[in-house]
């Protein structure tokens, strides 16, 4: 645990202390990195570290996690942004993490009279929120770094993406297939769906992120070589666009030792298991499977015959998840599968479940904090993304051989709204469990994973860099 700090009081060779203030957007997949980001700066690198909070968060989730980071790092203190007021109505059915982004953007000129009191020697930005970040920080003098929390491969599809519309201008806004330099093609069916709009509230702020990054101090990505191996030279060498900063591939930020409320009661149950015989399956904290799809799973489960432990998600936002098991399944597959499953609708500990010599295979969405902690463990993943960027992870997962991606599954929004079967569903599960291939390579990047983020590996000192530019008050770009 770190020991509480003053900002910039120098470490014991006299040196100062570079105070990072770290500023992430709405939801636990962007919240989570940043926090494994400040403990890294804060316990790794002898950094003070600041994390900006604007309350109340979103989701229960998010709250949580915040205190219990704070609790449990002194080092790392909170500055607490009162949002500027904001006419929910104006974005009435959007999805209201997108619309935190822009309560958040909104308030940016509000950042300054709280940065400039903070004595920072550096920013560390969300990406969701870079467009209207670096020239809050660029007027005060303040070096100011993105972070984008998800892959390589996201991140150099929203550096080119500005570039691709500028090319088919006489199209209009429509996005199709969309060759990234130097990386993949993203074809227009892993376009994240609401880009497809162009009046969408995430695609004004996507599209506006995209075309700032130049004028940022550094890009700093929860990403690795082993992975990800064209995407991230691709951003290094400055093949994907021309004129970016300087790019830290520093990935995959290591889960925090931060205490989390939790039952716990999953636990002693893995631990009654043989090891790699139970399937882990959650769809993350942002989406809910709709209740067709979220039967055949059960059965599918249920028909595969092996054991597994899944987290049930019934809402969108986790205040809002008033459902019980018993409605949502049906109180007859919930006595069916006593003893081989456990299902539960409570917040758990996913890096320790994959890390739990019990756990074989894990079915996920593909946010990319799932792949990170499936890849860091060495579990191999069916992958089933349903929305925003998971389609682009999920090409990540299976080009990397980390496991198995069926691309006619089913995803968020689509016409035909075909529900996968529960047939499908239990023989991709049977398969992957049996293939000793997938298992041997997922081995080997949990491997690699390991020695990039140890001292004298590439993720390390891509940060180890970080701190010396925060350190040393260097500014790539002047606007």
């Amino acid at each position: 645990m770190c020991s509480a700090a003053v900002p910039n009081s120098g470490d014991a060779r006299g040196s100062p202390r570079p105070h990072v203030v770290l500023l992430p957007s709405a939801g636990m997949g962007h919240l989570v990195p940043f926090t494994r980001l400040a403990t890294a700066l804060c316990s790794g690198h002898g950094c003070d570290v600041s994390v900006v909070t604007a309350v109340p968060t979103v989701s229960s989730a998010e709250a949580r996690h915040l205190a219990a980071l704070f609790a449990a790092f002194p080092a790392v203190r909170p500055l607490e942004l009162d949002l500027a007021s904001l006419d929910v109505s104006e974005f009435a059915g959007a999805d209201p993490f997108y619309v935190r982004y822009e309560a958040i953007r909104r308030s940016a000129s509000l950042l300054a009279p709280l940065l400039a009191g903070a004595s920072a020697s550096a920013l560390v930005a969300d990406i969701a929120l870079a467009s209207v970040v670096i020239p809050v920080a660029k007027e005060l003098g303040l070096p100011c770094y993105v972070f984008f929390t998800g892959s390589a491969t996201m991140f150099s599809f929203l550096a080119y993406l500005p570039t691709y519309l500028d090319a088919n201008a006489g199209s209009g806004h429509a996005i199709g297939d969309v060759d990234v330099p130097g990386v993949c093609r993203v074809p227009m069916s892993s376009v994240p769906q609401a880009l497809h709009d162009p009046d969408d509230i995430f695609t004004r702020q996507f599209i506006a992120n995209g075309r700032s990054l130049a004028n940022a101090d550094g890009l700093l990505v929860n990403a690795f070589d082993a992975l990800e191996p064209e995407a991230v030279a691709a951003l290094r060498r400055g093949t994907v666009v021309a004129g970016l900063p300087p790019v830290f591939a520093v990935g995959p930020l290591s889960p925090a030792s931060i205490p989390a409320e939790d039952s716990g009661n999953y636990l002693p149950w893995l631990d009654a298991q043989p090891a790699r015989s139970v399937v882990y399956v959650s769809f993350g904290s942002r989406k809910a499977l709709p209740r067709d799809q979220l039967n055949s799973l059960a059965a599918g489960l249920e028909a595969s015959g092996h054991r597994f432990l899944w987290v049930v998600k019934g809402a969108v936002v986790d205040r809002d998840d008033a459902g019980e098991l018993g409605d949502l399944l049906g109180e007859g597959f919930l006595q069916r599968i006593h003893g081989r499953a456990f299902v539960t609708m409570e917040w758990v500990h996913q890096e320790v479940v994959l890390n739990h010599p019990a756990v074989g295979l894990f079915i996920s969405h593909c946010g990319w904090n799932s792949v990170t902690e499936a890849a860091a463990s060495g579990v191999p993943v069916v992958a089933w993304p349903r929305f925003a960027d998971q389609r682009v992870n999920a090409g990540v997962v299976a080009r990397a051989g980390l496991g198995a991606w069926v691309e006619r599954w089913s995803w968020e929004g689509e016409e035909d709204g075909v529900v996968v079967s529960a047939e499908d569903i239990a023989g991709k599960v049977k398969s992957v469990m049996a293939d000793e291939a997938v298992r041997k390579t997922a081995a080997s990047v949990r491997d690699a994973a390991a020695r990039v983020v140890a001292a004298g590996g590439t993720s390390y000192r891509s940060l180890a860099e970080l701190v010396r530019r925060c350190r040393d008050g260097l500014v790539t770009n002047e606007t």
